[in-house]
């Protein structure tokens, strides 16, 4: 199999447009990468996959309201996403049709002007008017991406709106910063967290703000691919609990692909962990030695996007994947942001 052959899974009718009640209700398919066992199971039975000393490593990263709405000076209407803050009121963000000097007017006299684009594609607007964190917290939309939107009926968009800014977070978001989820976090509770500190399970914390970077498709050979960078960071009290867990014999368990992709950056050769903040641009794709992670939690993944790269890395065969979607499509899992999970171990 390769990457392409995903795009022959017939995905569309199983796109989750609201998340599973409640959260660890969700299904979870387990696949052994070793024998290619698999299993289809509850998210509530993951805590049978722990032993006690093992390390849950999530992703902590909050979502802001990161979707802004304005008008041209045309009069038409224009959205900016935004991703993060560069200097004082200046802003790294997405927008189309832009051009540099393009100034956009939002409600209440808040003006965004294009400066420039970056070499990956982002432009870089300056804001005058109001502090832009506050603004996009009493005015911007939860970035919810856009085929969520497209699998709900147009009347139930707005009445989902509100649900969204509790749904599309993890229950253990803390760091405001990303403009997407850490989705393979969805499906825990904190009962469930609960259950599985008392079995003896270790948990520890990584940041990286959910950027463009994750969610940019591939168009070119994975090797071409250059990943806009995201801000990650370890603290040292963090690096030294999943140290300590793996020193004593503990397995690390990443939640997603972000937090993967955070402790391998600041992992050495041997799996051991510095502290650290700075940006990230790791490209996770087939053939990959993993160092920090034991097993992989995680979603199910567009066809063409760097987590599904990441996943195929992580089972060390494209085929292996590719089988677990295809039972998960012929098992009517649902896919993507509020879908199920998939658990790949050994």
């Amino acid at each position: 199999m390769t990457p392409q052959s995903f795009h022959e899974l017939d995905i569309k009718p199983l796109i989750a447009a609201k998340p599973a009640a409640p959260r660890d209700s969700s299904r979870l398919l387990t696949l052994n990468r070793k024998t290619g066992e698999i299993s289809h199971l509850h998210f509530s039975d993951i805590k049978s996959f722990f032993s006690k000393g093992d390390c849950l490593v999530f992703n902590d990263t909050k979502v802001f309201p990161a979707r802004l709405w304005g008008k041209k000076p045309s009069g038409g209407k224009m959205e900016i996403l935004l991703l993060r803050p560069v200097e004082g009121q200046r802003w790294l963000a997405l927008a189309q049709e832009c051009k540099p000097g393009l100034a956009v007017t939002f409600p209440e006299w808040v003006t965004a002007t294009a400066i420039e684009r970056s070499e990956h594609g982002e432009w870089i607007f300056e804001f005058s008017g109001a502090d832009v964190w506050n603004y996009a917290r009493s005015h911007g939309d939860i970035p919810l991406p856009k085929y969520i939107l497209k699998a709900r009926g147009s009347a139930a968009k707005a009445a989902a709106q509100q649900s969204d800014k509790n749904s599309y977070q993890t229950v253990y978001a803390q760091t405001e910063g990303s403009v997407a989820a850490p989705t393979a976090g969805f499906h825990f509770t904190p009962e469930l967290l609960d259950g599985l500190r008392t079995q003896g399970v270790k948990t520890a914390s990584i940041t990286l703000h959910v950027g463009w970077g994750t969610f940019k498709m591939l168009k070119t050979p994975p090797q071409e691919h250059k990943m806009p960078p995201e801000i990650a960071a370890l603290d040292a009290d963090q690096a030294e609990a999943i140290n300590t867990a793996r020193r004593a014999g503990g397995r690390i368990f990443s939640v997603g692909t972000t937090s993967t992709r955070t402790l391998e950056t600041f992992s050495d050769e041997h799996g051991t962990l510095a502290a650290g903040t700075r940006p990230t641009g790791l490209f996770i794709y087939p053939p990959y030695r993993f160092k920090a992670v034991d097993a992989l939690l995680t979603n199910f993944h567009l066809p063409d996007s760097t987590p599904l790269y990441l996943a195929a890395a992580f089972c060390g065969s494209w085929d292996m994947l590719y089988e677990a979607y295809r039972q998960a499509v012929e098992n009517k899992y649902r896919f993507y942001s509020y879908g199920d999970a998939m658990l790949i171990y050994e």
